[in-house]
């Protein structure tokens, strides 16, 4: 399946600039680097369960996000969070 991985991490300390090292680490190690936190990856269903548990134990889930976009045949992709959510629900009605 094919798997949009993208972060966010807290660079405002050298641990934060370490985990966002080790995180693209692991990333290029499963897909190809499409932006600076964004990576498809072709993975099979173990895979992608060994890069989400690497990555979930690399952040950290009080300052730093990840978001795992499964984009696989069916027509309704899922989206997964792991840490802090920034953004909107796009499920929900926008009003402004």
């Amino acid at each position: 399946m094919l798997v949009l991985i993208t972060y966010d991490v807290n660079t405002e300390t050298s641990a934060g600039k370490a985990r966002l090292r080790k995180v693209a680490k692991q990333c290029v190690n499963y897909g190809t680097r499409v932006q600076n936190s964004v990576f498809e990856c072709v993975l099979d269903t173990g895979q992608c369960l060994q890069l989400k548990a690497l990555l979930s134990e690399i952040i950290d889930g009080t300052t730093d996000s990840l978001r795992f976009y499964y984009l696989g045949n069916e027509r309704k992709a899922k989206v997964e969070r792991v840490g802090i959510s920034k953004g909107i629900d796009v499920q929900k009605p926008l009003i402004f």
